[in-house]
């Protein structure tokens, strides 16, 4: 009877040990295996550039000269060199600018510090203001002037201004 249980047992023994070895959670034997993955991008200089309007108001000829601000906005990656160049508008001349109404032509110029005595062009290096991009807005504050002493027709007057940012 022994010799028959033993041999009874021994196949269920057998297949116990196959099922345990081999339940399908881990492999009997694991290898692994490493290799590195380069990530990379480049971040190229770009530059945006929003303005407001120079808003003159109303004009006096007889009064003082009128003055008006506005800002010019420039954002840029960071460590982006520009320049901001304003051109002459409908005249061409950034040295006499005009706003017009139709024919009529009213005189003023836009000047890059305070105290109007800096003339603002489109020439870099000799005429535009320089900043370096920082990663948010850089304002530039825009100084304009109309001369005193122009007897022109009534109306609205305006002209456009292209402004530009080298980078």
């Amino acid at each position: 009877m022994r010799k028959q249980f033993a041999t009874r047992l021994l196949p269920a023994f057998a297949v116990a040990a196959v099922l345990v070895a081999g339940n399908g959670d881990t492999p009997a034997l694991a290898a692994t295996d490493t290799a590195t993955l380069t990530v990379s991008a480049s971040v190229a200089a770009v530059c945006n550039v929003q303005a407001a309007t120079l808003a003159f108001g109303a004009y006096d000829p007889v009064a003082a000269n009128l003055d008006a601000t506005t800002v010019i906005n420039v954002t840029c990656t960071p460590g982006t060199t520009y320049d901001i160049g304003l051109n002459g508008g409908g005249s061409g001349n950034v040295a006499a600018r005009q706003m017009a109404n139709g024919g009529a032509l009213l005189n003023y110029s836009v000047f890059s510090d305070p105290a109007r005595t800096v003339n603002w062009g489109d020439t870099v290096g000799t005429d535009t203001v320089s900043g370096v991009g920082g990663g948010g807005v850089n304002p530039h504050s825009v100084y304009g002037r109309i001369p005193t002493g122009q007897f022109v027709a009534t109306g609205a007057y305006s002209d456009t201004v292209t402004i530009t940012v080298t980078y």
